[in-house]
């Protein structure tokens, strides 16, 4: 048992970081309350207790694009971060998910005799396969939340465990949907249609407005729809709002507080959803989905090329095989959208098939993560 204070450094790039974060620092803090942790948290993190030596926003970005124009501000952080966690020489330092940002840390920090874990693996199994050998140099352990993913690791012999995901863990099985509709005051008798448009500000923007269109198309079809729509902030809220106001004014609207996503999945019959974590969320909310991506015309050139998978989606990727609608760049339109869809409100063989796939994932990723996370980063601790 170790008895000694112990200092745990980490880094979070976004929001799904940050919650995956927070819930390994109650996870070690139930078992030694007087650990510190310091690094770059998110909200959550913060909220858990970490020391925020920057501001997670600071190394958001996403795509080529974004990180170009800000490439100068990253590598200063990154620096100075690098030189604050070397003067300090914590215990171990966690690198969550923000491989780009992360990895070149953790190597820098091994080197020097820091342990470093890397949580989340970056999409090897889709492209920048090459990765994996940066990340077996630079890392002490790799926490990976897929089964495909420890497949991939152990090839290369390298030191992983494959702990579940968090999301798993506190999301039910079986949902009580009535339940949750009364707690946000939507009708039981109505039809339900969430929409996620992202958490980032770039997905907000080349997103809601095809999103918007095939809402107001199915409106139409079905004047009883109750449509909701959870944003990540108030800044978010705002930008849809002036979107919203150019396409369909009129069309109603609930927006809700972007804490609240888990909940207005469960609600929902159906979602209109961009890829990324909030994919696995409805899957595990047991909600049917068409799932919608737009990025740069540069980006999406560059990922064309690069990417060696046949899905996106991760309900597709978990089960190998499509499962739920992608609709990228052109193809994610509101007609194309609204196609996708409207066999999935209502029940029929689709959508039970669909809801019997999720149960069965869902399953196979509920494996407690957060504890199974702590007892990896103590036992770096121990070991090293």
């Amino acid at each position: 048992m170790l008895v000694r204070p112990l200092t745990i450094a980490c880094t979070a790039g976004e929001i799904s970081g940050d919650i995956l974060g927070a819930g390994l620092i109650r996870a070690l803090k139930a078992r030694y309350p007087k650990i510190r942790f310091v690094g770059v948290p998110g909200p959550h993190m913060r909220k858990e207790g970490c020391e925020a030596w920057y501001k997670m926003e600071d190394i958001s970005v996403m795509g080529i694009v974004e990180v170009t124009r800000r490439l100068v501000s990253l590598l200063k952080i990154r620096y100075e971060l690098t030189q604050r966690l070397t003067k300090l020489q914590p215990d171990v330092f966690i690198g969550i998910d923000a491989p780009d940002f992360n990895i070149t840390i953790e190597g820098n920090l091994k080197r020097i005799g820091i342990r470093t874990i890397h949580y989340v693996s970056p999409s090897i199994w889709a492209w920048r396969q090459n990765r994996i050998f940066k990340i077996k140099r630079n890392t002490n352990l790799i926490l990976v939340l897929f089964p495909f993913e420890k497949k991939l690791y152990d090839l290369f012999n390298v030191p992983c465990k494959f702990i579940g995901h968090p999301i798993a863990d506190y999301m039910p099985l079986s949902p009580n949907k009535l339940v949750i509709r009364r707690e946000l005051g939507i009708s039981k008798n109505s039809i339900c249609l969430a929409l996620l448009p992202g958490s980032r500000s770039a997905e907000v923007e080349m997103l809601s407005a095809d999103f918007i269109r095939a809402a107001q198309i199915l409106y139409y079809r079905y004047p009883l729809l109750e449509i909701i729509v959870p944003l990540v902030n108030y800044k978010h809220r705002i930008h849809f709002e002036n979107i919203k106001s150019k396409i369909a004014p009129k069309l109603p609207m609930y927006l809700i507080d972007g804490k609240n996503s888990r909940q207005a999945m469960r609600a929902s019959d159906a979602t209109i959803i961009t890829s990324g974590t909030a994919t696995l969320e409805c899957m595990l909310a047991k909600c049917p989905m068409v799932v919608g991506y737009r990025m740069n015309l540069f980006n999406f050139w560059i990922a064309k090329f690069l990417v060696k998978t046949n899905y996106i989606a991760l309900p597709n990727l978990l089960a190998g095989e499509k499962i739920v609608t992608e609709l990228l760049q052109n193809k994610c339109n509101p007609l194309a959208i609204v196609d996708a869809l409207e066999p999935l409100i209502h029940r029929g063989p689709k959508r039970d098939t669909i809801l019997k796939t999720f149960n069965e994932l869902h399953q196979k990723i509920r494996l407690n993560a957060d504890e199974q996370a702590a007892d990896a980063v103590l036992e770096i601790i121990k070991n090293g």
